[in-house]
């Protein structure tokens, strides 16, 4: 059992292949053999969360998460913890559940642990066991108002809450949860409550669910068992979690002699439109230093309309240029950061003449409207340039023609699409990150947090990712460097200084301990 963290990157399998994999382990194993080893998992995980816990609500639901739940609770009661069961019951009773889950019940029930009909006035630990990976909150479905009564009694109390396998209600597939938060609005409570006793324990698989979309508030600190079925197959797996071990960020070598500045690239920065009512010539100079901080030799800035500003006082490394001058045949050009209109100006010019290209922001909007422009991003590929598009959901959903409710309902399927549709790589910006390239497997981002959530951040990201481009990294690689070192500087800085507010100027710049 291992807590995931974001050191090591790790596979991740859909319901699907999880459910292959399973298959294919239980039958050359004796009977039982997984959902035991998935209780005594779930047990152990409880005791170590939450040592001095004495009193324990489980909460057992109609299927085999139910009966990792009996597995669970027959295990605590023998260790001599007060355990009590709930069970959400069946239409057919007890002789309906799955073979598994019925042996478990019986197990449990012949061990004398109690089982009760209401859930206990006091507890120290809860347990989720309602619904599983291949589940979901329906209205329409017996037990499903038990079930929301049960989940807003665990999220109400302030003790560690531990959900088996997946938090009841989330796709494990996308992390999507609408139907629940509709339904958990009814039952007039909010949904989550934050991950400071929060737990989820996957098994066999790590879900993709658990890390994107609303999975990473929902689920919280994520730990994982394989119930010794090891290697899971790493051919089955949908998409992987990054970690650090494929997100080292670029160095430069020691011999200072023999390098100089153009040693590291140039980054052109393209955008900041000024006009009589608007001004955003901030989104390029927070998107110019971030690529400066990043390491790149040198950093160009172009601005777009009336701006006036011919140098940064707070940066003065970062030389001004006309969009005219900039050789985009050998810089990387980031464009869009605070392009507005004026954007549609340089964008057919920088899709057909920049060999390598960072697009965010309006750039991104200007394409959306225009099929031209799309045709000649589309073409870029096949000339050999390299692309990464940084959208939020809504220019993606811009991009692709669709509601930004589609596109979180299934963020992994929404950044590939991207990119197979424009043949580039595509960072689709939000909780969980997800960077994709077209017949690549997918990578969903282990770091990050709400302080991320925040004006001009996305401008840095940009910047920082036409620096790692400019070391030498492919568009793939500099994508997951990138986002990754973005959100790890979030990550640090809400643990050094977790009573300050991050500003896009400071994580621009900011080097951590």
């Amino acid at each position: 059992m291992q807590q995931i963290s974001s050191t090591c990157s790790q596979p991740l399998h859909s319901v699907a292949a999880t459910r292959q994999i399973e298959q294919e382990a239980a039958a050359r194993l004796p009977p039982h053999t997984l959902m035991q080893r998935a209780g005594l998992a779930v047990a152990r995980l409880a005791l170590a969360l939450a040592p001095h816990a004495q009193r324990i609500w489980i909460a057992c639901g109609p299927g085999n998460n139910g009966g990792d739940g009996f597995e669970a609770a027959l295990h605590l009661h023998q260790w001599g913890k007060v355990v009590l069961l709930t069970w959400t019951g069946r239409p057919d009773g007890a002789a309906g559940l799955p073979p598994d889950a019925r042996a478990s019940r019986e197990r449990a029930m012949a061990a004398g642990v109690p089982m009760a009909t209401e859930p206990p006035q006091d507890f120290d630990l809860c347990i989720d066991a309602l619904l599983g990976i291949g589940a979901a909150l329906d209205p329409g479905r017996p037990g499903t108002a038990l079930m929301l009564q049960w989940l807003a009694l665990m999220h109400a109390r302030a003790v560690p809450r531990l959900a088996v396998d997946v938090p009841t209600g989330l796709n494990a597939d996308t992390g999507s949860t609408t139907s629940q938060d509709a339904m958990l609005s009814i039952a007039n409570h909010p949904y989550p409550t934050g991950t400071n006793c929060t737990f989820t324990l996957s098994l066999l698989t790590l879900k993709p669910g658990l890390f994107t979309a609303s999975g990473r508030d929902c689920a919280g600190q994520v730990w994982f068992d394989d119930l010794g079925i090891s290697p899971v197959a790493a051919a089955l797996a949908c998409a992987r979690l990054a970690g650090a071990d494929h997100a080292a960020w670029p160095r430069r070598a020691h011999a200072a002699q023999a390098s100089h500045k153009g040693n590291f690239g140039d980054v052109a920065v393209l955008g900041g439109e000024s006009d009589a009512a608007t001004h955003m010539t901030g989104a390029a100079l927070l998107a110019a230093r971030a690529a400066l901080h990043a390491g790149a030799g040198r950093v160009f800035v172009a601005l777009l309309g009336q701006a006036s500003l011919t140098v940064d006082p707070l940066q003065p490394e970062l030389m001004f240029r006309s969009p005219e001058a900039l050789d985009l045949t050998t810089q990387v050009v980031v464009c869009g950061c605070g392009g507005g209109e004026a954007v549609k100006t340089v964008i057919a010019k920088v899709l057909s003449r920049a060999t390598r290209a960072v697009l965010d922001a309006d750039a991104l909007n200007a394409i959306a409207m225009d099929t031209q422009l799309q045709t000649q991003l589309k073409a870029r590929h096949r000339r050999g340039f390299q692309t990464v598009l940084t959208p939020h959901p809504l220019e993606a959903a811009r991009l692709l023609g669709s509601p930004v409710g589609a596109v979180q309902a299934d963020r992994l399927a929404a950044a590939c699409e991207l990119a197979e549709q424009f043949q580039c790589v595509v960072a689709l910006k939000g909780s969980g990150t997800v960077i994709a390239a077209p017949r690549q497997l997918p990578a969903i981002n282990s770091t990050g947090n709400a302080l991320l959530a925040t004006a001009g951040t996305g401008d840095v990201l940009a910047g920082m990712t036409g620096a790692c481009i400019a070391s030498g990294l492919s568009a793939l690689d500099a994508a997951c460097v990138a986002v990754f070192r973005h959100g790890d500087l979030a990550d640090r800085w809400a643990l050094q200084r977790p009573d300050q507010a991050l500003t896009a100027s400071a994580l621009a710049q900011w080097q951590p301990d």
